[in-house]
């Protein structure tokens, strides 16, 4: 757990297994490497005290996604910020087989990361993959998983139902990274600052909102995790497909309080996102924004208040001994 950075006022030089990575900070946040498996590390930005709340970030991006909400909400909360197992400044392993990049996996690093930091239960909040990871934590760890929100996703399993004709097209990257290895890793990389970019501009309410040094960390941190990126995409056309069904044909169901936001894609993709949510919540709250899919850049005020609302909640009461 020894902080291996040097910290400057606005930028971190982090030492990891490859090159030194120079990136912006979030401000009065300290950082840490946190060992979570064998051979894996996390990069974590933590500040604040009181109920730990976890932000876990989205594609393409790192925990910079965060800086605003965790601004607000390190008021009140013990706030922790890690980048996702192969992605920004965290270790990225190779894919050694389709589990290494599992929502199990990525999962288990988050659990295994708060207790490191003293925490056997916390709130989890996620946008996008970091959502994805955040669902099968609720799911995997209901004892350690208090509240949790999900941001702008489906869960893998009707995410997959939902991909149907042209109007799939948007989600083209889906079916382009689900492919085996090889020609999306050589693809994505030929290109990567094009490929990232795009969905930086066009998946965005208002691209300003995205300021020129953000972006630019956000697509170093791509360019140097295509491979893993794409592993994580793979494992969601796979492995986690298999996890997912096996809940489902299981019943098992979130069993904490959960906060869903989406976009209406539903209109779009001819679903209705609530519906699809429900069976796997039976303590949720849904709903639909205008906000474009980097709502916690663009309304961070609005996420912070949806963070705050959902603690407000009662939360779980599971122990680990009825497990």
């Amino acid at each position: 757990m020894l902080i291996r950075a040097r910290q400057a006022e606005t930028h971190l030089l982090i030492y990891g297994k490859r090159d030194p990575i120079m990136m912006p900070v979030m401000p009065g946040f300290g950082y840490q490497r946190v060992p979570v498996a064998d051979g894996v590390s996390l990069n974590v930005a933590v500040a604040g005290s009181g109920r730990p709340v976890v932000l876990l970030h989205g594609f393409p991006q790192t925990h910079l996604m965060w800086r605003y909400v965790a601004a607000d909400l390190v008021a009140d909360h013990t706030v922790i910020c890690p980048d996702l197992r192969g992605y920004g400044a965290s270790d990225k392993p190779t894919e050694a087989d389709d589990t290494t990049y599992a929502k199990r996996t990525m999962a288990a690093d988050i659990v295994a990361l708060a207790d490191a930091l003293g925490y056997e239960r916390f709130a989890l909040a996620g946008h996008d993959r970091g959502a994805l990871v955040a669902f099968r934590a609720g799911l995997d760890h209901p004892a350690a998983i208090t509240h949790l929100a999900c941001l702008d996703v489906l869960p893998t399993l009707d995410m997959w139902d939902a991909m149907h004709g042209v109007s799939a097209a948007i989600g083209f990257h889906l079916f382009l990274m689900a492919q085996p290895p090889g020609l999306p890793e050589q693809m994505i990389a030929a290109s990567a600052d094009a490929f990232f970019g795009h969905f930086l501009d066009t998946w965005a309410g208002d691209p300003r909102v995205i300021p020129a040094d953000i972006r630019t960390a956000y697509l170093d941190a791509c360019r140097a995790a295509v491979p893993s990126i794409v592993a994580d995409y793979r494992a969601s056309a796979g492995i986690d497909l298999a996890h997912d069904r096996a809940d489902r044909d299981a019943g098992n169901q979130l069993r904490m309080p959960v906060t869903v936001l989406q976009q209406d894609w539903g209109a779009a993709l001819g679903f209705d996102a609530a519906a699809l949510w429900d069976p796997w919540a039976p303590d949720l709250r849904h709903s639909t924004v205008s906000y474009g899919h980097f709502m916690a850049e663009e309304a961070p005020a609005d996420i912070a208040k949806e963070v705050r609302d959902l603690l407000r909640r009662p939360a779980n009461r599971i122990s680990q001994a009825e497990l």
